[in-house]
C-alpha cells in the first residue's frame, strides 16, 4: 500500500537559519525559497540522494505552520509524505 517516502516536512521558525544549517553543516543542496501563498508558507527543499526534506516557515499568523510553531516554538517534523499507487485505495485501507 505505501510506496517510497517522498519527503519529510519540517516546520522551522527561521527558514534562512535552517537553510544555512543544512548547507554549512551537511553540505546539502537547498533550493531557493519559494512562497506558496495558497498555504501561507515559504518553503525550501533539501535534496538528498534518497529523499527530500521540505523546510517550511509561515508567511503569516493564519498559516497552519504558524499554529504548529506556537505549540512547537523550536519547530519539528510536521508530516511525512509517501507515494502510493492509488490514493483512494490507500485512504480506504487506512480508514479500516
Amino acid at each position: 500500500m505505501i510506496g517510497s517516502l517522498n519527503h519529510i516536512a519540517i516546520a522551522v521558525p527561521d527558514l534562512e537559519a535552517a537553510i544555512k544549517q543544512y548547507k554549512d553543516n551537511f553540505g546539502a543542496f537547498v533550493t531557493t525559497p519559494e512562497d506558496l501563498l495558497n498555504y501561507g508558507i515559504r518553503v525550501a527543499i533539501v535534496n538528498l540522494e534518497n529523499t527530500k526534506i521540505e523546510l517550511m516557515a509561515p508567511l503569516n499568523d493564519s498559516s497552519s505552520i504558524s499554529n504548529f510553531l506556537k505549540k512547537n516554538p523550536e519547530g519539528g517534523v510536521h508530516h511525512l509524505s509517501y507515494e502510493v499507487p492509488d490514493i483512494i485505495a490507500a485512504r480506504d485501507q487506512l480508514q479500516k
